[in-house]
């Protein structure tokens, strides 16, 4: 994630728990979830286009994974 996004943030610092966005978060913003969303699909097939599912998937590196098990592809 972190190399993807170019992201400032070690990737030691994100933790799979913790919120990606927001204040609380690693900061990510609008523009990093649109990446990441396209990061997600190219690499896992996992397709998201529901705004709200989108949100509660992209909360956490956990929330990611879930939704990647669920679906079956990883």
């Amino acid at each position: 994630m972190a190399s993807e996004l170019m992201l400032e943030v070690a990737a030691g610092d994100i933790t799979d728990d913790g919120p990606l966005f927001g204040p609380e978060g690693i900061g990510l913003d609008s523009v990093d979830a649109l990446q990441l969303v396209v990061a997600i699909e190219k690499h896992f097939k996992l397709k998201i286009s529901d705004q709200t599912k989108a949100r509660e998937i992209l909360h956490s590196v956990d929330s990611i994974a879930k939704a990647i098990e669920e679906a079956g592809l990883g």
